[in-house]
């Protein structure tokens, strides 16, 4: 028997009828129609499922949809703003980060996930927020540049005076 679910998806709230046993991208894929959240290896080995759950990030193949009820999930549909790519997804088309983008939404998301937490990794810090996901068509080195990139261009906004500047 479907239970219905209420939370927030990239800004916007919905309530979805799922079977007990869906996980949140089978919900995401199917339910909302939201693709950008790739279904690989359905156990937790791959990433291309990464979506934020209240900022952090996680697997979606491996989360229950019945579990993000008040919740807010982000998606790589939600990482624009207003027309405007998020710095990380700029990053990666200027770095040439990116080749077939299977992997690409799932990167983008645990990158999104570092870069709120700390707007200055290391290129270590980047690896290892990295490390749970795959890519098979491209070296990393590329997507290390982008993520490096990115986090400066956020730290650098965060940085900046409010108000233009002037007191």
């Amino acid at each position: 028997m479907k239970e219905s679910v209420r939370f927030v998806v990239n800004g916007d709230p919905v309530e979805v009828l799922v079977e007990p046993g869906a996980t949140l991208l089978e919900c995401l894929r199917q339910d909302l129609g939201l693709t950008g959240s790739k279904q690989g290896c359905d156990k937790g080995d791959c990433g291309a499922c990464t979506v934020l759950l209240d900022g952090r990030a996680v697997l979606a193949c491996l989360v229950l949809a019945r579990s993000v009820e008040g919740r807010r999930v982000t998606t790589v549909e939600g990482l624009a703003e207003a027309g405007r790519l998020h710095p990380l997804q700029e990053a990666f088309d200027t770095q040439g980060a990116a080749q077939c983008g299977f992997c690409t939404p799932g990167m983008l998301m645990s990158a999104c996930a570092l870069i709120e937490e700390n707007d200055q990794p290391s290129r270590q810090d980047v690896r290892e927020a990295l490390s749970g996901n795959l890519c098979r068509c491209t070296g990393y080195t590329k997507i290390l540049d982008a993520v490096v990139k990115a986090a400066g261009e956020v730290h650098q906004a965060r940085a900046a005076p409010k108000g233009g500047g002037k007191p």
